[in-house]
């Protein structure tokens, strides 16, 4: 007995001190991984039900930036090739804000044009005082990796792998989390000519492919694997569909196992626009159908879910005050202020879980895949 408890807790201490996430975070992991999945999922069901968002209310001030920030229109503007400025998001909740679903230019710019935009907006008409982030990617003037981890998807030494590199980070303008952990994903992991996990037919996808476009499908019909393509992400299916959300988001269990879609939680999900551009979308309080909902508002034609719960969302955008200047955690911003992480977080040694970055491309004349 003597024995078994102390591997079993050296194994435990390892695993939870020292690495990324909140202790609360970690040990949860670690008990899933050592077959407490079940343990684990009453435990969060039971918390979440005692801590459902608050019902009415108003935002905090600042949350949904003050019009006058919001980006005047680019239509006229000469420069690289680069992708029309996205229309303003339609608000959900009623009577809109000042300032909500207004666009602000964010991130690294080119020849003066804004690489990404981003917006903010309340989730549903129901929890009013919780305000969602939006980032609009424009893919003409970025070029997007995926970055592996030790832990997510394992398996490396990895070229590319956190912390981001001193090369990297004079391009990068942003970087996101990716989705759950393998065994939770329900779908396949390809990087570097690996295939780490196989790709499931049907499952949502990221695709990278080789000039550095990047979209978002259903493996076997929207994407499927070409002598182009350098990474693949699954993580379920789609939430979005043919720029409408999906059916059967409403079932419990399908997105995110261990909490179910019975509670609100922190939330985070990819798309691609119609014109090829990438949208992303994370907040608190959001359940799958409210997800899929903003996405959709924000262009989304096809999109799925990225990772859940409070320490696994962060999208961060880098804005140095000249060009070719290293992004860092200091002149990083997240979308939201209360993302866990900081802006420093791709940047840590020990980051070990799997994540986007998108960089300014090195020509912006290089030819894109179509969307």
């Amino acid at each position: 007995m003597a024995v078994v408890l102390v591997v079993v807790g050296t194994s435990f201490v390892t695993s939870v001190y020292g690495q990324p996430g909140s202790l609360g975070a970690r040990a949860a992991e670690w008990v899933r991984d050592h077959g407490g999945s079940q343990l684990v999922a009453a435990a969060e069901n039971l918390w979440y039900s005692h801590h459902q968002p608050p019902v009415g209310g108003t935002p905090k001030a600042g949350l949904i930036p003050n019009p006058s920030s919001a980006a005047a229109s680019s239509s006229t503007r000469t420069g690289p090739a680069h992708l029309p400025e996205p229309a303003p998001i339609v608000p959900i909740a009623s009577p809109p804000l000042p300032g909500e679903g207004l666009w602000h230019p964010a991130g690294r710019t080119v020849g003066g044009i804004p690489t990404m935009y981003e917006a903010f907006l309340r989730p549903d008409p129901v929890h009013t005082s919780l305000v969602a982030g939006v980032a609009w990617m424009d893919t003409k003037l970025l070029r997007a990796s995926l970055y592996s981890g030790s832990y997510i998807p394992g398996g490396g030494p990895w070229a590319l792998s956190a912390p981001i590199g001193a090369g990297a980070a004079t391009t990068v303008t942003a970087a996101f989390n990716s989705g759950f952990r393998l065994k939770d994903s329900q779908g396949g992991y390809y990087t570097q000519g690996r295939v780490v996990a196989p790709l499931r037919t049907g499952g949502a996808s990221v695709v990278v492919y080789r000039n550095g476009s990047i979209t978002v499908g259903q493996w076997g019909r929207d994407v499927s694997m070409t002598p182009e393509v350098v990474a693949v992400r699954q993580n379920l299916r789609l939430i979005v569909d043919g720029g409408a959300p999906a059916p059967g988001l409403s079932y419990n269990g399908a997105w995110g196992g261990t909490i179910g879609n019975q509670v609100y939680v922190w939330r985070s999900g990819l798309g691609v626009t119609a014109d090829g551009a990438l949208v992303y979308v994370g907040g608190p309080g959001l359940d799958v159908p409210s997800l899929a909902g903003l996405l959709v508002r924000a262009g989304a034609v096809r999109a799925m879910e990225l990772d859940i719960n409070t320490d696994w969302v962060n999208f961060t955008a880098y804005s140095p005050a000249t060009p070719g200047t290293a992004a860092s955690p200091n002149n990083g911003t997240e979308l939201l202020s209360a993302m866990s992480g900081g802006p420093g977080r791709y940047f840590l040694p020990n980051w070990n879980r799997d994540f986007f970055t998108m960089s300014v491309a090195p020509s912006t004349s290089t030819a894109r895949r179509p969307s």
